[in-house]
């Protein structure tokens, strides 16, 4: 036996990394990224700015100025306070690692978003997964007993639920939030998209966090996500976090393009009218398209994994979900794109049918 396979845990051998396809060549739908470049006059401010920042200083680990930023673009209430993570991995991960006593437990839904199993695993707690209906809804009677046998540390709930794009049930979340014995993260990755959010219950509810993050609303690649909670879970979650996770680079770009929100709020609206209109278009190719509250859309079609090669072939690359869970089966999900993107996208699609 080698030593990789004598040292490294047998759970995390049996893993797979995170899979990233490459989209050289390619029209690229596949990772729920904003299609949009900033303005010109934008560029050039960042550009600018970025320019002048001392790369030979670490960053601030907790910078006043973007923190602020954030508390106003997002709406986080009084009385709540904010972490700063490198995306939103690194802050589920940090909250995976603070709570993973011998025993805990890690609570989701399924299908969502795997980071939420794949952390647990890294950090060395159970997770226990809970499946959603077959049209995508919280089984509530179901998530509530197993809430209440299992007693998870955490439960972690996508709002919208990423891959599926619904928004579940609000007053069931509620009711997860009150009968939980731990802490309860909901995730608002596409929350620009939805017009739905929890950020304004914080005040109500002391076991309750809300995650956001800015790769969805244009900064993908700068990777800056958010955790909202009270101010004694936020002094634990911080512990734990790495020193200087946050570059100087992300630290300037943010505090440049939130001073421009306008432009992102305009892209926003841009992507969901395109949404609806994907939708409709998928609808009318004999595709089956389910209700989505996000900047993607879920549908399925017969042969999803040909559909999706022969789509590749024509220069579309979207996400294959057919395998990765039962209520997923046929199932592909494409990012809403440019109104040309869209275009090239269905063509080849009706093509590919």
């Amino acid at each position: 036996m080698s030593g990789v396979d004598r040292l490294v845990r047998d759970e995390i051998r049996a893993l797979h990394a995170y899979p990233v396809q490459s989209s050289a060549g390619m029209i690229k739908l596949d990772a729920m990224e904003n299609p949009y470049p900033l303005p010109e006059a934008v560029q050039r401010e960042l550009g600018e700015t970025l320019a002048a920042v001392a790369l030979n200083r670490y960053p601030d680990p907790r910078p006043a100025t973007v923190r602020a930023l954030l508390r106003d673009a997002m709406g986080v209430p009084e009385g709540a306070d904010v972490m700063l993570g490198n995306g939103s991995d690194e802050i589920i991960q940090c909250v995976a690692l603070a709570l993973a006593r011998p025993g805990a437990v890690l609570l989701s839904v399924e299908p969502s978003f795997v980071m939420f199993r794949m952390i647990a695993t890294f950090c060395g707690l159970q997770y226990v997964g809970v499946p959603l209906r077959p049209d995508f809804t919280l089984d509530r009677d179901l998530l509530l007993e197993t809430i209440a046998r299992v007693r998870p540390a955490v439960v972690f709930l996508a709002y919208p639920n990423n891959p599926t794009g619904n928004l579940f049930d609000a007053d069931t979340l509620v009711e997860v939030v009150e009968r939980s014995p731990g802490l309860v993260v909901i995730d608002e990755a596409y929350h620009a998209f939805s017009d739905a959010t929890f950020m304004h219950r914080l005040a109500d509810h002391p076991n309750l966090a809300v995650m956001r993050t800015l790769s969805k609303l244009g900064l993908a690649g700068v990777r800056l996500g958010m955790l909202a909670a009270s101010p004694a879970w936020i002094a634990e979650l911080d512990k734990v976090r790495m020193p200087y996770n946050v570059n100087v680079l992300t630290q300037a770009a943010v505090r440049v393009v939130l001073s421009h929100r306008e432009v992102l709020a305009e892209q926003t609206g841009a992507i969901v009218a395109e949404r609806s209109r994907v939708a409709a278009a998928l609808t009318a190719v004999g595709a089956r398209p389910f209700p989505s509250a996000a900047n993607f859309v879920l549908f399925q079609v017969p042969r999803a994994s040909e559909v999706f090669d022969a789509l590749k072939v024509r220069g579309i690359l979207i996400k294959n979900l057919n395998g990765s869970h039962p209520l997923l089966s046929n199932c592909l999900r494409v990012t809403i794109g440019t109104r040309e993107e869209n275009e090239s996208f269905l063509a080849a699609l009706k093509q590919s049918l």
